[in-house]
């Protein structure tokens, strides 16, 4: 990044990337990190994105890199949506990110993230249902982008054919896509 024509090294999130790529220039909200053997600087496009970066650092265990790459892997709002519902085995679906550890994270940031942020957190009507969540979880596992899965699930689930089983749920998205 150049500031003033002094240029600076910033870590940033693939989140980050994804969202200044191809800009001339802009803003980025920065956090520096001080270590015993380097002093590192991490860049952020949101207020809410670095807040989470600075809350996750908080947790034991998770280091600024742990951070990061969990801030390329989810955006922001869904890492505190799956916080805030104790879903553990989206956390675990991160890189670098453990059993213990999603626990860990949960544990320690769920009262923190869920003080007066509800109104900001946008829980979509996708993953406020375990089943959808589930079937949302195989589907990108299967290799389909999260935006294409949620926008197939949300049809599905608006056309008012309920169904009980994340099989049935996933083979609808499946005809859809």
């Amino acid at each position: 990044m150049d500031v003033g024509g002094v240029g600076y090294e910033l870590q940033i999130s693939l989140n980050t990337y994804s969202r200044i790529e191809g800009m001339d220039s802009g803003q980025l909200l920065t956090y520096l990190h001080i270590r015993e053997d380097a002093h590192i600087l991490y860049g952020f496009f949101d207020r809410a994105e670095k807040d989470l970066f600075i809350q996750l650092l908080s947790v034991s265990g998770v280091g600024a890199s742990t951070a990061r790459m969990m801030l390329s892997s989810m955006k922001p709002e869904e890492i505190t949506r799956a916080i805030l519902q104790g879903n553990a085995r989206q956390l675990e679906s991160i890189k670098g990110i453990g059993k213990k550890s999603a626990e860990r994270i949960i544990l320690e940031l769920r009262d923190k993230l869920g003080k007066g942020k509800d109104e900001t957190t946008n829980i979509s009507s996708v993953t406020s249902n375990t089943l959808e969540q589930d079937a949302l979880n195989a589907l990108i596992t299967l290799g389909i982008a999260r935006p294409a899965a949620e926008s197939a699930l949300k049809k599905v689930s608006n056309d008012g054919t309920g169904t009980d089983k994340v099989e049935d749920l996933i083979k609808k998205v499946l005809k859809i896509l």
